[in-house]
């Protein structure tokens, strides 16, 4: 991948992004965030093929930490949306009882 065609992709990715971020109501944007984890799946893509382009070294190390990295920023966005739902229910709600467990 040439550096112009990178940085067009950077740039066209940067420019969505915060225009669809600044369209969302202050209120919602934390729900709206963390319930929207297909944005850390799409940036894991863009690292494993960011990786496959490697050739050297060094390149492949930074790709490696890029997956990693993104996939622990995915997995932390659903830990913390599974968190917030919780917050949710109630106590009277049969979903939140273990009631039909017990035997």
């Amino acid at each position: 991948m040439e550096g112009f065609v990178a940085l067009y992709i950077f740039m066209l990715a940067a420019f969505t992004g915060y225009e669809v971020i600044s369209k969302v109501p202050v209120i919602l944007h934390t729900p709206l965030m963390s319930g929207s984890n297909f944005v850390h799946g799409i940036v894991v893509v863009g690292a494993m093929v960011a990786l496959g382009f490697a050739e050297t070294t060094a390149q492949q190390v930074i790709g490696f930490l890029a997956v990693f990295l993104g996939a622990g920023n995915a997995v932390g966005g659903y830990v913390v949306t599974d968190r917030m739902l919780e917050m949710f229910k109630t106590s009277d709600d049969p979903r939140s009882s273990n009631k039909g467990d017990q035997a």
